[in-house]
């Protein structure tokens, strides 16, 4: 199962100092989590905003760099996506899901969500996938 984790979820699960969930899915054989440049950027981009950087601590963003780097398969975005989603920065995830072929995208963006589904790939919640995946 090819999946990517919105950079809303990433920075949620930080928030909520909720990694372990997180663990389920990584370590779960059957889960390939993809990541790309601009997945990181955006993630680097958002996670030192002062509004967000009371909530974050260097220890939570050294983990989180961590647990992408041991367990998520980081590719180029070879494919350009043409969407009409609502907010164009969201278009590399689209982009991103061609190029891997992915099954899933797990986010919270409302955007995102509206479409459900981008050529093969399902767009739902976190929540939504555990239930598909039974945990």
């Amino acid at each position: 199962m090819n999946i990517i984790i919105d950079t809303n979820l990433w920075i949620s699960f930080v928030i909520g100092k909720k990694l372990s969930v997180m663990r389920s899915l990584f370590t779960n054989p059957e889960i390939r989590i993809y990541v790309c440049r601009e997945l990181l950027d955006e993630f680097a981009d958002v996670s030192t905003r002062l509004k967000l950087r009371k909530y974050i601590t260097n220890s939570d963003l050294q983990e989180t760099y961590k647990l992408m780097d041991q367990y998520c398969y980081f590719v180029p975005i070879r494919k350009k996506a043409i969407s009409s989603v609502r907010d164009q920065k969201d278009l590399y995830l689209l982009s991103l899901a061609e190029s891997v072929s992915a099954d899933f995208i797990l986010t919270g963006d409302k955007g995102l969500l509206s479409l459900q589904f981008h050529n093969q790939t399902k767009i739902l919640t976190y929540k939504e996938f555990t239930q598909i995946i039974g945990s």
